[in-house]
């Protein structure tokens, strides 16, 4: 049996839950304007090992979401899962950010879009289309778009798209499809991550703790990265 903590950090949204296998014991987050994670991460992280009646050494891996997502949030929760890994010699799994939020859309056809906010108009985005696994199949690498009235016509002209996440209202304002479905607004969160991080810690798909960066997919100020 796996013990896994799973640490969610790139949005508002500070979120830590613990997976026995694929299903989620225990979970702890709270959303906050002004990015707060330095001071709740690890309080939520102890809360959540008191109330599953763990302790650390119980732990099997640590999971993190790995982006993109805010720079001051992904650097906060890689630091932690990466020291908690090191401490405890556990391995460290990367979770895709996109495909946790895709996740949330429960659908047998179509796509699924998950886009957050990227400022201006501009969202990080990735398509997936949905399996009986319940892990979502990745059909483009996760990018950064900058709106407009033709962005993502190829799919929504053919198929139903479902969009999940914070900037549907941005999204909004340049798609109009029967095709096109909105889901309510949703941040990421560790209650999706039991499973992903369960399949990756029985196929042992683990980073190299020293090497792992998170994909901000834009250097810090706004600039993208070339990938």
């Amino acid at each position: 049996m796996s013990v896994i903590l799973n640490i969610e950090t790139s949005s508002k949204n500070c979120s830590v839950s613990i997976s026995k296998n694929e299903k989620i014991i225990g979970l702890r987050e709270q959303s906050y304007d002004e990015y707060s994670h330095s001071k709740s991460l690890h309080t939520f992280i102890e809360e959540i090992l008191n109330e599953t009646q763990l302790s650390a050494k119980d732990l099997s891996a640590v999971a993190i979401s790995e982006g993109p997502g805010s720079y001051t949030g992904l650097r906060i929760g890689v630091s932690a899962a990466k020291g908690i890994c090191i401490a405890l010699n556990i391995p460290l799994i990367s979770i895709d950010t996109m495909q946790n939020l895709a996740r949330n859309i429960q659908v047998s056809d179509g796509f699924i879009i998950p886009a957050m906010d990227a400022r201006r108009d501009e969202i990080y985005f990735s398509i997936f289309q949905p399996d009986e696994s319940g892990i979502p199949i990745k059909v483009s690498k996760t990018d950064c778009l900058v709106l407009n009235k033709d962005s993502f016509s190829i799919y929504f002209q053919s198929s139903f798209v479902n969009f999940v996440g914070n900037c549907n209202e941005k999204i909004k304002k340049f798609l109009h499809h029967e095709n096109i479905i909105f889901s309510n607004y949703i941040l990421p969160s560790a209650n999706e991550m039991g499973l992903l991080s369960f399949s990756k810690f029985n196929q042992k798909e683990f980073v190299d703790i020293a090497e792992f960066q998170p994909k901000y997919l834009k250097e810090f100020g706004g600039k993208k990265i070339n990938t």
